[in-house]
């Protein structure tokens, strides 16, 4: 098991991850969390690409978070990812979205950094 946890905007965020046999379940939450969106990543192994489609719950906006993130991890480890997003700050401002956009971008990428340096 993988996790990280930071604090930005005064948020603390976290992602945790979780070997699901080959494949991996990843949940990134913070302030109040929930399951806003959920995306699963699917790397081909023919065409050598990945993909994500995203299911987002009715007034969420995690959406493209989750999305990015499945399909970053699943092309990094070639297996399939099923990533949970819920991140919920209330009266928060664009800036401070941006911000923890970047963070917990930041923390998928050094979860697969760890990955790579496994394999």
């Amino acid at each position: 098991m993988f996790k990280i946890t930071g604090k930005v905007s005064g948020v603390e965020i976290t992602l945790e991850v979780k070997k699901l046999g080959e494949d991996y379940l990843l949940t990134l939450t913070g302030g109040k969390e929930h399951a806003g969106a959920v995306a699963v990543g699917l790397f081909d192994e023919e065409s050598r690409r990945a993909s994500s489609s995203v299911i987002t719950l009715p007034g969420h906006r995690e959406e493209q978070l989750a999305l990015d993130s499945a399909r970053r991890v699943s092309k990094a480890t070639g297996k399939t990812s099923v990533v949970v997003v819920g991140i919920h700050v209330d009266n928060i401002n664009p800036e401070g979205i941006r911000e923890i956009v970047s963070a917990a971008e930041e923390m998928v990428g050094n979860f697969i950094a760890s990955c790579e340096k496994i394999t």
